[in-house]
This record gives structure tokens, C-alpha cells and sequence, in this order.
């Protein structure tokens, strides 16, 4: 099964509150499930990691062998293509677990698109951390 895994991450101050948010659609563009997860303080390019990661993983689960991972951070969509190395020492163990995470399926892609492309998982973020801050987590 081929899936599309839509993901995003996002930090409110650089580092500051984070969440990780993913959608998955059939090849006909169905949503077969969402998901976000606060993260506590995290920087933007770990909140967009933690969010391939946890795309990925609702993939195995929903026994995915083909993924496509749409997403808006070029960085992030650069590292994993191997068009950019992964400078940052901190980053590197979250750059190690996607690719070992991406080497479970049969085949994978990743593309990046316009944060407007890409609504559904930014407004799952941007929602995450509304009720964090709401409840007094955030």
C-alpha cells in the first residue's frame, strides 16, 4: 500500500514550545488518519524531524510498504535526499532515525511544498500548541 504522509513541525520561538503533527492519504487523496503530538521545547528543525519520524511511524502502522512525504521544511527534505549534509551535531541523531525509519519501506520519496500545499498538518501543529498554551502546558 502507497501512502501520502503529510507532515510538519513547528516551534513557537526558536527554541520554544513544539509539537510535530502528520496526515496520511490513500492514493486517492483520502485522509486515513492524522496525528499530533506536543513536544515540549524544541527548536523548528527538531519539531519538523520529530514529525517525519512520527508520519513514519502511523505509516508502518497502517502496514504502508510505498510512503511519499510531502512536507514545507526544504532543510529537512534536503538531508534525507542527501543534497545536504547534516551539520549540526544535535541533529544528527534525529537525521540517523529517519533514515533507518525510511529504510523500512520498499520504496519512499520526500518533496517539499508550500506551507499553503500543506495546511492540514500545519493547522494540526498550530491547534497543539493553542491547546498547550490554553491548558498552561505551552
Amino acid at each position: 500500500m502507497k501512502v501520502t504522509v503529510h507532515v510538519d513541525g513547528g516551534s513557537r520561538g526558536n527554541p520554544g514550545p513544539a509539537a510535530a503533527a502528520c496526515v496520511i492519504t490513500s492514493a486517492n487523496g483520502e485522509v486515513i488518519r492524522e496525528h499530533s503530538q506536543l513536544l515540549g521545547r524544541a527548536t523548528n528543525n527538531v519539531a519538523e524531524y520529530r514529525a517525519l519520524l512520527l508520519g513514519l511511524e502511523c505509516a508502518r502502522e497502517l502496514g504502508a510498504s510505498e510512503v511519499d512525504v510531502v512536507g514545507d521544511s526544504e532543510l529537512i527534505a534536503k538531508q534525507v535526499g542527501g543534497a545536504y549534509k547534516v551539520k549540526h551535531e544535535a541533529m544528527r541523531p534525529l537525521y540517523l532515525e529517519a533514515m533507518e525509519a525510511l529504510s523500512r519501506f520498499e520504496r519512499w520519496s520526500i518533496r517539499t511544498v508550500g506551507r499553503a500545499h500543506n495546511a492540514h498538518a500545519d493547522a494540526l501543529v498550530n491547534a497543539a500548541l493553542d491547546q498547550a498554551r490554553a491548558s498552561g502546558e505551552g
